[in-house]
């Protein structure tokens, strides 16, 4: 089988979800165009690769990484990705960026995936089978996800995301529920707010409540005689002082004795090992203790997790380690733990729906991509959708 080669690369800048600049990439080969694009984060872990000026990021795409990826073979992923980090030549790709890597990474990926006739799912497999995720849809945002309409119109939810999870056979049974329940969540705080419910980055519902547990209800009265659990982003690393004070482990232990809550994400900040590992010994059995800003993707941090017994679930997001590679070796160490994985999204989101086939293709438990509203969030959604029929 003779590859095609790349002939082309260009980047060129592109709003995300929040309105801000980030990047795609087309890159060319003879087997057609393949694009890919760079979301980021509202709440960012100090371990995340960084993200530079977005063009920046667009110069140096099309100046540096280009001329040097040009006419290399396409399904050579990890050579090629190895190539842009000895380019970067920082432990935190702080001089190409990210955002500069990643798109490229991915449309190399896809380019890939085109040249051996195999869906993009398929060829990023890397342990055991092929699994649809669970969807972690995110209708209550609070935090630093509240969004600006959502904060001038008095929220000051502590907590950054309230997932609902559904529990059936299928994703689009799965999806299908996630809709309804979001649906019955708006009616019911329209009757208790009033209409005009402000909506946050990721198109999660940003009432003005500060009561953890009055959501939690809201919650559960939306999910009804529907099979669903709670999933609680909690990204206690933005919190203050007396924030943390609050939210300690008797917390959250009593909130998993009174509802269903499957997994608590980041619920101490990204340094704290001690009450990571804490929690995870106290309840741990009982619930998903999940590391996002904790972990950030990275082999290093995540081997100490485990020698630390800190958590048993980590959040996989590409742009927090920059590079498809490095994203799947993260994903078989954290495999080989037999933790849990949840592929994610950003609150500052585009089109490119890599993060779908990522979950498929890697046997994630889970996915989060936000509420099932916005377009951003759907076309992730969507694709899980092709994919569970092209499974069937």
């Amino acid at each position: 089988m003779e590859n095609s080669k790349i002939k082309k690369i260009l980047a060129r800048e592109i709003l995300d979800s929040r309105g801000k600049p980030t990047v795609e990439v087309k890159l060319k080969t003879q087997k057609g165009e393949f694009f890919a694009s760079c979301p980021s984060g509202a709440s960012i872990g100090k371990n995340e690769a960084v993200a530079v000026d977005a063009k920046l990021a667009v110069d140096n795409v099309n100046k540096i990484i280009a001329p040097e990826i040009l006419g290399k073979d396409e399904t050579k992923q990890k050579e090629l990705d190895e190539l842009m980090i000895k380019l970067d030549g920082t432990k935190g790709k702080k001089n190409l960026g990210a955002n500069a890597i990643l798109p490229v990474s991915i449309a190399i990926c896809r380019a890939g995936a085109a040249v051996k006739k195999l869906p993009l799912y398929q060829y990023i497999k890397v342990i055991g089978n092929w699994r649809m995720p669970r969807p972690c849809f995110n209708i209550i945002n609070g935090g630093a996800h509240a969004g600006p309409a959502s904060r001038r119109a008095g929220s000051n939810l502590d907590i950054q995301e309230f997932m609902v999870v559904p529990n059936y056979r299928s994703f689009s049974e799965n999806l299908e529920t996630g809709k309804k329940i979001f649906n019955n969540l708006k009616k019911i705080l329209e009757k208790n707010f009033g209409k005009k419910i402000p909506v946050g980055d990721e198109g999660g519902l940003s009432p003005n409540i500060s009561n953890v547990r009055e959501v939690l209800d809201f919650i559960v009265q939306s999910t009804r005689e529907l099979k669903a659990d709670i999933g609680l982003d909690v990204a206690a690393s933005g919190f203050s002082s007396p924030q943390k004070e609050k939210y300690n482990i008797d917390f959250y232990n009593n909130l998993i004795k009174d509802y269903p809550i499957i997994f608590i994400e980041d619920p101490f900040g990204e340094e704290d090992y001690k009450n990571f590992k804490n929690i995870t010994q106290e309840i741990g059995e009982k619930v998903i203790i999940v590391g996002d800003d904790f972990l950030t993707t990275n082999v290093n941090i995540i081997k100490k997790a485990r020698e630390l017994r800190a958590c048993n679930g980590a959040i996989i997001k590409p742009n927090q380690i920059g590079t498809v590679t490095e994203t799947l070796e993260a994903i078989k160490l954290v495999k080989s733990y037999n933790w849990k994985i949840v592929v994610s999204h950003r609150s500052g989101e585009t089109m490119d729906d890599f993060i779908s086939d990522l979950a498929v293709g890697v046997g994630a438990d889970f996915i989060k991509s936000g509420a099932p509203v916005p377009a951003e969030r759907l076309a992730k959604y969507n694709r899980l959708l092709k994919i569970e029929k092209e499974l069937k």
